[in-house]
């Protein structure tokens, strides 16, 4: 391979929201981009999740460079005030803009590997004035060798959720219990997903937003005509505490704080009961063919029809098994990003925004961005996405001063909860309220206290107050 870097495209892996933001402003850079997406359309992922409402409104998700590119087509953005769901998102915007982006997107391509040409991750030798070499796999079958002169992975980490099980590994009889597990948020609306969870019990395993939807979808369908029996079981490796449910109306992001209070409705309504300091060690059958969980502390819970598992995602980091990346030792994420977002320091969910120096690694020429940068941390906004791929399109351009300009301010979640161990059952909050379970239980929340007005006695394994 011989032609000069600076001939050479960049490579974008993935043409989700962070992926085609990151072609639109290598474009306005002057660079060419191309965009790999593994699926079949652009905003693949999103489409599996099309049925979840974003807690971002339009003017929030929609990247000030594709919306340049996007305007001389006659493309407006929807109302700026209203909340996309996912599917409004991949077709009204990500979908127009891959059309825009025309041949620099090319779908149904996976990505295996990439590297250096001519070099694996062990020799030197002229190793940063190699370009990039990125093996692609064509769903025909077709197999093909392209080059860049660097390469944005923002792949995500849809396609990789976590386990059930406490220990970061699949809980024994996981994968055999396959035919009632799932991993995703159910689309209620679909018949046959409904019937699925009709009148069932449903152990909701996590303590995230999209934990919160599942919850509050449960109890929807709870009181609904067809719903009658629909119990949800929510699952928590932590306890109970001022954080639990979010930052409530304290959340700049409105309908963010309205999933917590959404998911302590279903619970206070009786429609879901909490289980706290619950560590999924192992999934059993009883004789009827429902779901056991057992917890690493001996705990057998009573039988569920369903379980829903929502204890985030991890990056997949295979294919760039040849190139030197530096990642943190726990989150996965870039090593000058990591303690930032790590939630065993800190719980804001909160970053401030960051670009390329924090985004680089030994690797010069690499860049994980999206929410795949984040690694295993939760609470990623598309807006912190849009922002990195601003600042490393103007890096790879070799305009630094651009590259390092902070050009965005995020909103706060309303919650900081202080260090500790971040799933710790009886783990003490810093400046959010702190936890006071003696020992993981089963419990039900009460109403929330007034603002202002002093906390009541907290029901037993509750909170004391925040």
């Amino acid at each position: 391979m011989n032609a000069p870097a600076t001939k050479l495209p960049v490579v974008v892996i993935g043409a989700g929201p962070s992926g085609l933001a990151a072609a639109a402003h290598l474009v306005h850079q002057g660079i060419e981009p191309l965009v790999l997406e593994a699926g079949r359309s652009a905003g693949a992922s999103v489409r599996e999740w099309s049925h979840v409402r974003l807690f971002s409104p339009w003017g929030e998700v929609v990247d000030p460079a594709a919306e340049k590119l996007l305007a001389p087509t006659g493309w407006t953005r929807p109302d700026p005030a209203t909340y996309p769901s996912g599917g409004d998102w991949a077709e009204l915007y990500l979908q127009p803009l891959a059309d825009v982006l025309g041949d620099r997107v090319r779908t149904g391509a996976t990505v295996t590997g990439v590297s250096r040409t001519g070099r694996d991750r062990i020799v030197d030798a002229d190793r940063e004035q190699q370009p990039f070499v990125v093996h692609v796999a064509h769903t025909d079958g077709r197999e093909e060798r392209l080059f860049a002169r660097a390469v944005i992975d923002a792949s995500g980490t849809w396609t990789t959720p976590s386990p059930a099980g406490g220990s970061g590994l699949p809980a024994l009889g996981e994968k055999a219990a396959a035919d009632r597990v799932t991993y995703r948020v159910p689309d209620l609306k679909d018949p046959a997903v409904r019937a699925r969870y009709a009148g069932r019990r449903t152990a909701v395993i996590g303590s995230g937003a999209s934990a919160f939807t599942a919850l509050a979808h449960l109890a929807d369908l709870a009181e609904s005509d067809d719903g009658a029996g629909t119990k949800g079981v929510w699952i928590l490796r932590r306890g109970i505490s001022g954080s639990t449910f979010g930052g409530g109306t304290a959340d700049q992001l409105p309908a963010r704080g309205a999933l917590g209070l959404a998911a302590k409705a279903a619970v206070d309504a009786g429609h879901a009961d909490a289980v706290t300091g619950f560590r999924t060690e192992a999934v059993e059958r009883d004789t009827d063919g429902r779901l056991i969980l057992v917890g690493e502390d001996g705990r057998r819970l009573d039988a569920v029809d369903e379980v829903i598992v929502l204890t985030g995602f991890r990056p997949d980091l295979s294919f760039l098994d040849e190139l030197r990346l530096g990642l943190d030792e726990r989150l996965q994420a870039p090593v000058a990003l990591a303690p930032l977002i790590d939630p065993n320091q800190h719980s804001c969910g909160t970053v401030y925004p960051h670009g390329h120096r924090e985004l680089s690694h030994p690797e010069q020429g690499v860049y994980l961005v999206g929410m795949k940068s984040y690694g295993r941390a939760p609470t990623f906004l598309a807006m912190t996405g849009y922002e990195q791929v601003r600042s490393v399109a103007a890096a790879i351009a070799g305009d630094l001063d651009a590259a390092d300009r902070v050009e965005l301010t995020l909103p706060e979640t309303g919650v900081c909860g202080g260090a500790g161990l971040f799933d710790a059952p009886d783990a003490q909050e810093g400046d959010g309220g702190g936890c006071c379970a003696p020992a993981p239980q089963l419990v039900q929340l009460g109403a929330p206290a007034v603002a202002g007005a002093a906390p009541e006695e907290a029901p037993t394994g509750g909170c004391c107050g925040s």
